[in-house]
């Protein structure tokens, strides 16, 4: 007896959303509709938003009622077949009201307001890259060889498959290393201007997840795997250009090498620092990764090439110092959504240019050989050491009503606030544990 004939497999895309909880959800449709569904949308249900990073809703201003739609932006379309025959396809989407206007809680409207914002009070563009470090689980713990040849060996052509798939999702891919953990490895790809930048790092850490899994693998990018290990970063290069195309951000003359508008940019963000923590390390176990001798910031500060900086200014390029000048952001992972981290970013940004702040004064005591009285002392303030910490701080920002609205912003405090209680009571390693489970 003949076996029925298998039908051939209908090609569905997933279209979705990175939403609160750095997670990509959505749904999946026949992928010949693409087009149609850029105008008419996919449904989606208002309370999704309020899912956490462990799938459970605990509450949520919307109920039962609403509904939105998801709009794919088929610039971010990903359609990869692996050799396995498997194929990855997936689009990233803005979520619309029914009457078709942005929806007021959506992560990508946030992160275009900003940059809305920006322009109008400087003329000036973000350009921008997110430099990801992750844990492959396919190659040993040990021994550990930081940076070595032999590292790069070992995890055999994960790397290699992993950069040709960002480059056939459209991405430049700059470099891959092992980076200075077990198994820890870091990728960065080439900056882009506004959204699109905040994209990348969401199709960057989807491929690597995507790649890793057809080896039987994982790639991890929680902040902490053990809490005391060594933790993952997700650090935000950004520079300033203009509508002309020339880089904004630097002069050679001025403090650290930045212009007027790219100090009062930085100065924006030094100053809500401590506050913007509850947006780029928005984890409980972000917090364990935060702490002294881990290569990562533990006060608000700004320092051109130190890595124990908050804010680090990096150098430009011999042939060009301009074009290639930018800030490195280094109080950032991967349980932040990268448009919520961005877009909190730019709005800071702009606060100092309209506020017109300026910088400290370079210091000329090297940041680790200060004791805390003579950080005070120079204007360096503590980050919070806690995620319940630095919600109280982003609650008490005046500014940051601006930036979400009274509403978004409730929402997102009362969110990550039940994020922290579901985890109160545990021992470290088990918090480190839910959190690499999930990202």
């Amino acid at each position: 007896m003949k076996s029925a004939s298998l039908l051939q497999p209908e090609d569905l895309i997933f279209i979705g959303i990175c939403d609160l909880a750095a997670q990509v959800r959505g749904k999946s449709v026949p992928a010949v509709e693409l087009t149609s569904r850029e105008l008419r949308g996919v449904g989606y249900t208002p309370a999704n938003i309020c899912i956490s990073a462990f799938g459970a809703i605990k509450s949520s201003p919307f109920g039962t009622r609403g509904d939105i739609v998801l709009l794919p932006d088929t610039s971010t379309e990903v359609r990869l077949t692996f050799g396995d025959g498997t194929t990855e396809h997936f689009c990233l989407a803005d979520v619309a009201t029914l009457d078709g206007d942005p929806w007021e809680y959506c992560p990508r409207y946030f992160l275009r307001r900003a940059l809305d914002r920006l322009e109008r009070v400087s003329h000036c563009m973000v350009l921008a890259s997110f430099e990801q470090e992750f844990v492959y689980t396919g190659v040993s713990a040990e021994p550990k060889r930081a940076y070595a040849l032999q590292s790069f060996r070992e995890q055999g052509a994960f790397g290699a498959e992993f950069m040709a798939a960002l480059r056939s999702a459209g991405m430049e891919p700059d470099a891959f290393l092992a980076e200075y953990g077990p198994r820890q490895f870091e990728v960065t790809v080439t900056p882009r201007h506004g959204v699109r930048a905040a994209d990348e790092a969401v199709m960057l850490r989807e491929l690597a997840r995507a790649v890793a899994q057809r080896k039987g693998q994982r790639a991890i990018f929680a902040p902490m795997v053990e809490p005391d290990g060594i933790g993952n970063g997700t650090h935000i290069h950004m520079s300033l250009w203009d509508h002309d195309g020339e880089p904004a951000m630097h002069a050679a003359e001025g403090a650290y090498g930045l212009s007027e508008v790219g100090a009062q940019f930085i100065a924006g963000i030094l100053d809500h620092m401590p506050a913007l923590a509850a947006v780029t390390t928005p984890s409980v176990a972000s917090y364990f990764r935060l702490t002294p001798n881990r290569w990562a910031p533990t006060w608000a500060n700004v320092s051109a090439q130190d890595r124990a900086a908050s804010l680090r200014v990096c150098p430009g390029g011999a042939a060009s110092p301009a074009s290639a000048f930018n800030v490195e952001y280094r109080v950032a992972d991967a349980t932040a959504c990268p448009y919520m981290a961005l877009g909190a970013l730019v709005h800071a940004g702009v606060d100092g240019i309209e506020r017109k702040l300026t910088l400290p004064a370079p210091s000329e005591t090297d940041f680790g050989a200060m004791d805390d009285a003579s950080r005070l002392a120079a204007g360096m303030r503590p980050l919070p050491r806690s995620l319940g910490e630095a919600l109280g701080l982003l609650r008490g920002t005046a500014a940051a009503k601006e930036w979400f609205g009274e509403a978004f912003l409730e929402l997102y405090l009362t969110f990550k606030a039940e994020e922290a209680e579901a985890m109160a009571g545990l021992e470290p390693q088990a918090i480190c544990d839910r959190y690499t489970g999930v990202y």
